[in-house]
C-alpha cells in the first residue's frame, strides 16, 4: 500500500474511535473472510490472531512464524479498501526493541491499527511497567513510519485473574489502563469483561474508547453503548462459527452420504464476484 493511502487510512480508523457512535469490528482470519466482511459495508476490519494462526495450521499464542502472520496480514489489507487493525497478541518479541522492529514489519504490511495484549500467551500478566514499555515502543515505531496507527492496548486480567475479584480486576484494569494510555495507547480492551455493571464502570473511568469482545450472553450493541463501549470487536468467534459450521457439514456428509449438507446461500458464483471486484 502507498504510505500516504496508508497514512489516511490509519487517520481514517482514528476518526472512527470518537465514541460518537459505537464501532463494530468483524475479526477476519484471511483474505477470503475479509472480503465478505467489506462487502457487508462494515467500516473497519480486525483480524484475529487465533483464526489467522489456525488458517496457517499453528495455535494461537504466537505460535506461527510472524513472517506467515504478516503475509496474512499483508493479504486481507490487499483485498479491502477498509482500514484493518492487526491483532498482534504481545508482539512477537521478548523485548521492546524486538516489538518496534516487528510493529515496523506490520505496519509495512498496511495496517491501520494493531493490538497489543499484555498477557503471555494467555498465561501470565506482564508487569505494568513491562507493558507499558512494549507500548511506548510500538507508538515509537509507528511514529518513525510516519503512520498513525491506533494501539488497542489489551488487557488480560479477565482471562488470567485467577481468584482476583471483579473489584481487584477493575481495580488492575484501571491501573494498567492510566500507564497503557500515557505509554501511547489509543484504546483500551479489556477482553472477557461481560458483566454490564463493570463496563459502565471501566467506560466511566477510562478516558479513552474502550473495546468490548463480542460473545454470546452480552447485551446488545445499543445496549452497549448505552453503558459507554466504543468499539465492539469478535476475535475468534467468527472464525469459529465459519470452521463449526465446515466441520457440522463435512460430519453430515459423512454420516449420512447424502449432499444436503453442501447447500450454501452464498456461494461460488458471489464469492466470485467479489473477488472479481476486488
Amino acid at each position: 500500500m502507498d504510505r500516504q493511502a496508508q497514512v489516511q487510512q490509519a487517520e481514517r480508523f482514528r476518526a472512527l474511535h470518537d465514541r460518537s457512535r459505537l464501532l463494530l469490528l468483524p475479526n477476519a482470519w484471511d483474505a477470503g473472510s475479509a472480503r465478505v466482511f467489506a462487502d457487508l459495508g462494515f467500516d473497519a476490519i480486525a483480524t484475529t490472531s487465533g483464526g489467522v494462526a489456525w488458517s496457517l495450521g499453528h495455535a494461537d499464542g504466537e505460535a506461527a512464524p510472524l513472517a506467515e502472520v504478516i503475509d496474512a496480514i499483508r493479504r486481507i489489507v490487499r483485498v479491502t479498501p477498509l482500514p484493518v487493525s492487526a491483532d498482534f497478541e504481545g508482539g512477537y518479541g521478548d523485548t521492546p526493541a524486538a516489538v518496534a522492529a516487528n510493529v515496523r514489519a506490520v505496519i509495512s504490511a498496511g495496517v491501520a491499527g494493531i493490538n497489543l495484549e499484555d498477557g503471555i500467551r494467555h498465561d501470565t500478566l506482564r508487569a505494568v511497567g513491562e507493558a507499558a514499555d512494549r507500548i511506548a515502543a510500538a507508538r515509537a515505531a509507528a511514529r518513525e513510519a510516519g503512520v498513525p496507527i491506533v494501539i488497542n492496548a489489551r488487557i488480560d486480567a479477565w482471562i488470567i485473574g485467577g481468584g482476583a475479584s471483579e473489584t481487584e480486576r477493575i481495580d488492575e484494569a484501571l491501573r494498567r489502563a492510566q500507564a497503557y494510555l500515557a505509554a501511547g495507547a489509543d484504546c483500551i480492551y479489556p477482553i472477557a469483561l461481560a458483566r454490564p455493571d463493570a463496563i459502565a464502570e471501566l467506560c466511566t473511568a477510562i478516558p479513552a474508547p474502550v473495546n468490548i469482545g463480542a460473545r454470546p450472553g452480552l447485551p446488545d450493541l445499543a445496549a452497549l453503548a448505552a453503558l459507554g463501549v466504543a468499539r465492539v470487536s469478535t476475535a475468534t468467534r467468527l472464525a469459529a462459527v465459519a470452521l463449526s459450521a465446515a466441520r457440522t457439514a463435512a460430519q453430515q456428509l459423512r454420516d449420512s452420504g447424502r449432499f444436503d449438507a453442501l447447500d450454501s446461500p452464498f456461494g461460488y458464483p458471489q464469492l466470485q464476484r467479489l473477488f472479481g471486484a476486488a
